[in-house]
């Protein structure tokens, strides 16, 4: 790991996809000292289990934040809604200047042919960001169960010590039913795990052109 502090940012589709794809590495990120944003494409709008749907955009911020907390990261939301994510030239530049003005260090996101369009979307948009920075940060690629296809990691974060962690802030999401989809998201970590020798593991993937910094 870098001696300076760096700055990293995990962009996702939804509340709840940075954590179930990212949540062990931002954790041990976290306490080594690293600042870490997770960045929200949405505030979950379009869904909250049996809520009023009215309600969901407070619920899942609510959750997020939680979720946040427990990390020691930081929340921060696009402004896009839920389901009816938009990729054109004026929400390229809008995502743009929100990473932008982040200042990352390294940004971790979707991978671009999850099946779920908010993913793909959110994929694209940090894809542009990328590559209109002049590929000034490092851009690595995350799986969440379920939605994720065709993905083979080549570089992994050790997660076993901050499993619980990890664990907690995906509950934290208790709107999207945590019950049903972390337990797939274990089978891939510890699958990860057998890849690489640890006892669980995520999995990332780098851009070809992306420079390359150390994982925690």
């Amino acid at each position: 790991m870098e001696s300076t502090t760096l700055k990293i940012i995990v962009t996702g589709g939804h509340p709840g996809d940075p954590e179930c794809g990212c949540a062990g590495t931002v954790a041990r990120y976290t306490e080594l000292g690293h600042e870490v944003v997770l960045l929200y494409l949405n505030r979950g709008e379009g869904y909250c289990g049996g809520a009023d749907l009215k309600r969901c955009a407070s619920m899942r911020t609510a959750e997020a934040q939680k979720a946040c907390e427990l990390l020691r990261a930081r929340a921060a939301f696009a402004g896009q809604y839920d389901g009816r994510a938009i990729v054109d030239p004026s929400h390229y530049e809008a995502f743009r200047r929100i990473l932008t003005a982040e200042k990352p260090d390294v940004v971790f996101t979707q991978w671009p042919i999850d099946r779920h369009r908010d993913h793909r979307a959110v994929s694209t948009l940090t894809l542009d960001a990328w590559l209109e920075s002049g590929k000034s940060f490092a851009l690595y690629y995350y799986e969440v169960a379920e939605d994720t296809t065709m993905f083979s990691p080549a570089e992994y974060v050790d997660i076993s010590s901050v499993e619980a962690r990890r664990r907690a802030a995906c509950y934290a999401h208790a709107s999207q039913q945590p019950d049903k989809w972390y337990p797939k998201q274990v089978e891939i970590t510890r699958a990860r795990g057998v890849q690489s020798g640890f006892s669980q593991a995520e999995g990332f993937l780098r851009h070809a052109e992306s420079r390359r910094v150390m994982l925690p």
